[in-house]
This record gives structure tokens, C-alpha cells and sequence, in this order.
């Protein structure tokens, strides 16, 4: 749907389907004003979704702002992988939720799961409440570095953790200079949080237990053989619509 006609139909306080089925209904002033700040931050290259103050993922629509990241589509690989293999009334840890856009789609999709999110950032926590208690999700969130004080006993745990490397050109230009640095920036390689995932979760997890992390399209081999060397089985990676390897999982012995 075009960007535009989506701004006018916030600024108007109305639905997509009103604002493209009446055309010719013109914006009050007040209305106008607001389409045209929005416009301009739209063309410096915010992301569409801090304008409208919400985005859609696997289904579930949220409310997001600069204290989180934009949910992007390949993450609903996450989503589908836990919905399909966490077993009956198991447990699940996801990392680094941000606006719960994981935690809150796993949970509609799963209502038998029992679903810890955690994040180190208390505004991004802030966010990912607010659009539990939107969609009466009722989910235990805890402001948290990856597992600090986080007890074992999870039978899968999830992250989209910052995975872009940390001189990498595309942080320095729109949209993501519009996102929150710490939850792209992953450190030399990219690769500094899924390591350090990798390296503390296998304790967490039950007999058979899953950890499932999404990562960059050329980092897969590489998330591979840290699963293997730290001790997973059974790895496997998924990948996303664009044919690029994007999530991978292994599973504790």
C-alpha cells in the first residue's frame, strides 16, 4: 500500500480501506499539518513504522517506536520454527525482544507455551508490555543482559540478536541510523551476540531443548560451526524468501 496514502489515513485518524476507497475526502488543517511533518521525516528516510507508530508481524499488529527494531518479515521464520517444534506446554526463552514482535506472535499462534522475553533495554520492555497487555498476551518479561540471572529449564530459547558488523557501511545510513545501534551493532563480524548465545545457552536448555537464532544472509556456516563446536545437534538453517540462509537451530544432546 502506498506510503503516502497510509500517512494520510493516520494523520486522519483513519483505516487504510476508508483513506483508499474516499480519495476525495481533503485533510482538515490540523490533519494536514500532521501529513506534511510526517512526509517530511518520511523522505530523511524514518522508517514508515515510527510515523504510524505500529507494524504488522506473523498476523499480530504492534506498536513499535525508536526504543526498538522495525519487525521484519524474515523474522517470522523464528515464529514458525518454535510454533512447530516446541513441544505441548513447553517453556521458551526469546532474547533481546524488543517490541515483542517474537514472544507476542509465538503466543497467539501457541497459547499453550509458557514464554519469558527479556531485553537489557527498559524502554524497549516498556514498548513490548504495552502491546502485551494490547493483545492480552499475559507473558513474563524481565529487563535482563542475554541470560544474567535467567534460570535454566527451557525447551527453547529464541533471539534476532544484533548481528550487522560493527563497521559495516549501511549503520550509517537511513533507515537503520533511524534504529536503535544496539540492537543491530553485532560487534566484530557481526557475530559477538550469536557467540555468546551460543556460547551460554546449551546449560539453559532441556534434554533435547532448541536454540534458534536468526542471523546475517552470509553468516550461516559460520553460526553453524559455533553451534557444533560448542556441543548442539541436529543443526539445521533455515532460509527466507529471498532464498538467503537466515535462521539457525540446534538442539542439546
Amino acid at each position: 500500500m502506498n506510503e503516502q496514502l497510509r500517512i494520510k489515513a493516520h494523520c486522519m485518524g483513519q483505516s487504510i480501506a476508508w483513506a483508499f476507497a474516499n480519495p476525495e475526502i481533503e485533510p482538515d488543517a490540523r490533519s494536514s499539518a500532521c501529513i506534511e511533518a510526517l512526509t517530511k521525516r518520511l523522505a530523511r528516510g524514518e522508517p514508515l513504522a515510527y510515523l504510524l507508530e505500529k507494524a504488522e508481524f506473523h498476523e499480530v499488529s504492534l506498536k513499535v517506536n525508536a526504543s526498538v527494531l522495525v519487525p521484519r518479515p524474515e523474522t517470522e521464520l523464528l515464529v514458525e520454527l518454535a510454533r512447530d517444534e516446541v513441544v505441548h506446554g513447553g517453556r521458551v526463552l526469546e532474547l533481546g525482544t524488543g517490541s515483542g514482535a517474537i514472544a507476542l506472535a509465538l503466543a497467539g499462534a501457541r497459547p499453550d507455551v509458557d514464554i519469558t522475553a527479556t531485553d537489557v533495554c527498559e524502554k524497549a520492555l516498556q514498548c513490548a508490555r504495552e502491546n502485551a497487555r494490547r493483545l492480552g498476551q499475559a507473558l513474563t518479561f524481565l529487563c535482563a543482559d542475554w541470560f544474567a540471572g535467567i534460570e535454566g529449564g527451557f525447551d527453547a530459547i529464541l533471539s534476532n540478536p544484533p548481528y550487522v558488523a560493527s563497521d559495516d557501511a549501511c549503520l550509517t545510513r537511513p533507515p537503520l541510523t533511524f534504529e536503535p545501534r544496539r540492537a543491530l551493532d553485532g560487534g566484530i563480524g557481526g557475530l559477538e551476540a550469536l557467540r555468546r548465545i551460543i556460547e551460554n545457552a546449551l546449560p539453559r536448555l532441556t534434554s533435547d531443548g532448541m536454540l534458534a537464532l536468526e542471523h546475517g544472509f552470509d553468516q550461516g556456516a559460520e553460526v553453524r560451526e559455533m553451534l557444533e563446536k560448542g556441543g548442539y545437534v541436529r543443526i539445521a538453517t533455515l532460509h527466507d524468501l529471498a532464498g538467503h540462509e537466515r535462521v539457525s537451530w540446534g538442539r542439546r544432546a
